[in-house]
């Protein structure tokens, strides 16, 4: 039946029948901008032929991009052309030799998941907004606990590691103190937490944003590797309540950033033990080697963990972003902590089962369902598929590790423990000098120069830094499995090309 035209309706000036929109020629857009990141991103930014970057300034990209907002909207054409330019001028992270940071390539199945999610523009707090999604989070979380090793838990997917993070350090806080919910900071003694000095930064800023404070976090010392010393972790836990502090968490980090180190979890987890403390795990980055039965050993003990933050958008590649928390406690501890109880969103007389209803676990309201990209990976490549991208990883690391000790001018850090290897380049007018002052002095400018060239060239993108004392070195991790043992090799040839004349 074809509804009957009724009369127009005017309401302060504005015509009510029928929708604002042109439906059509946004349908056609909508088609014509899909077939463009098929085109640019899917198909063409992941060719080793194309650049990694088309590198601008700030001041000359500007110029390029027409960035304004005007009054009046403007015709589809030039929209389509500022979509072709965004992609044009932007990093393409999916491209084989993009290694600048902990995530990397194109998960095909993600990627379908991610559009799918972005035309529904669901959001993930009630089972009547979002029934699928809830039960896909459900059944994620689940399996995720599992590998952790733990038989029951529970958990809630966060925007990024970091939130991750902060959300146990608060959960650990009202499990010693659950009054602080509602009366608040005064009344607590001084509270001191414990993680490694190869932590994530994220550690001192969620004790900022706690109200804890960043002088009361210690950092524990780490061994050569980068890993916390147990001993030296007593001996804080020990000093702080001589001080008259209170010690309430360890973090430990299996996969700092950097040197990519794993801290001893069992000796860790002794220690928590003993004391009393909660221990949570900053997995975030090395939490994808619980699927490889070679390598989950890196992360031995972390079933006696009380929450684990792990972020399958790095080496699983679920795409960003994609992080969740997972909690041990099974007596509704997230919701005790989190909820505020929103009658216009968590009504108790529903006609279904509220608890269902998980939105209240969550510090936010709006909540993406970042657990359907990487189920929908999962369902794709099984367990096994995510363990053999995992080794694949492991084995090209391994691979280019011999090839950086055959090549005159490179020089490790360290044996990598896991994808990040780290190494410097050293340029032949450098190779005859002794190793004093003014050798690291003039080695520190090295990588940063060549990274400089290797950005405007645009062949490929590695990070550098310097670290703990040692000076500027670039840092190389492997995720993405479209990268083959050509672009190990391309790596180092390229470095070595751009840096020879210095």
């Amino acid at each position: 039946m074809t509804p009957s035209k009724k009369n127009p309706v005017l309401v302060d000036g504005v015509v009510l029948n029928g929708p604002q929109t042109d439906v059509k020629a946004g349908e056609k857009f909508v088609e014509e901008a899909c077939r463009l990141v098929l085109e640019e991103v899917v198909w063409k930014a992941t060719d080793v032929k194309e650049k990694v970057c088309e590198w601008q300034p700030p001041e000359q990209l500007r110029q390029l991009l027409d960035l304004e907002m005007r009054d009046t909207g403007e015709p589809q054409d030039k929209l389509l052309k500022l979509c072709q330019d965004v992609i044009h001028f932007s990093v393409k992270t999916n491209h084989p030799r993009f290694f600048n940071q902990l995530y990397a390539g194109l998960d095909y199945y993600s990627l379908a998941a991610r559009i799918i999610t972005e035309a529904l523009n669901p959001s993930v707090y009630t089972y009547e907004v979002s029934p699928v999604f809830l039960l896909v989070e459900e059944a994620v979380l689940k399996k995720m606990i599992e590998c952790v090793g733990w038989k029951e838990g529970d958990g809630i997917f966060n925007p990024g590691g970091s939130v991750s993070n902060m959300c146990a350090m608060n959960l650990a806080r009202y499990r010693y103190y659950p009054d602080v919910k509602e009366k608040g900071l005064s009344g607590l003694p001084r509270l001191i937490l414990f993680t490694s000095a190869e932590c994530h930064y994220s550690m001192k800023k969620a004790a900022s944003f706690l109200g804890i404070g960043t002088q009361n976090v210690y950092f524990v010392e780490t061994d050569e590797r980068g890993k916390m010393i147990p001993k030296e972790l007593e001996k804080g836990i020990w000093q702080a309540r001589k001080e008259g502090a209170v010690p309430f968490l360890v973090c430990a980090t299996s996969g700092t950033t950097v040197l990519g180190a794993f801290d001893p979890l069992d000796e860790i987890a002794e220690i928590c033990e003993r004391h009393a403390l909660w221990l949570h795990v900053d997995a975030s980055w090395g939490g994808s080697a619980l699927v490889s039965r070679k390598y989950r050993q890196l992360l031995h003990g972390i079933h006696r963990a009380d929450s684990v933050a792990w972020n399958p958008h790095k080496m699983l590649m679920a795409g960003i972003q994609c992080s969740a928390l997972l909690v041990k406690d099974k007596s509704d501890l997230l919701k005790k902590c989190y909820s505020a109880k929103a009658t216009y969103l968590f009504q108790q007389d529903k006609f279904y089962d509220v608890s269902y209803d998980t939105g209240d676990k969550s510090i936010q309201c709006s909540r993406r369902p970042d657990a359907f990209k990487f189920w929908m990976t999962w369902k794709a490549l099984g367990t096994l598929g995510l363990e053999e991208r995992v080794n694949r990883a492991l084995a090209l690391s391994r691979y280019l590790v011999d090839e950086i000790k055959k090549r005159e001018g490179f020089k490790l850090l360290m044996e990598p423990e896991y994808t990040n290897i780290c190494f410097w380049y050293i340029p032949p007018s450098l190779r005859e000098m002794e190793e004093g002052p003014e050798f690291w002095k003039k080695l520190s400018l090295v990588a940063p120069a060549i990274k400089e060239r290797m950005m405007k060239k645009g062949s490929l993108m590695v990070g550098y830094q310097p670290h703990r004392g040692k000076v500027n070195f670039f840092r190389q991790v492997v995720i993405s499995p479209q990268v083959g043992r050509e672009d190990m090799d391309f790596l180092l040839d390229e470095i070595e090309s751009l840096g020879r004349d210095m």
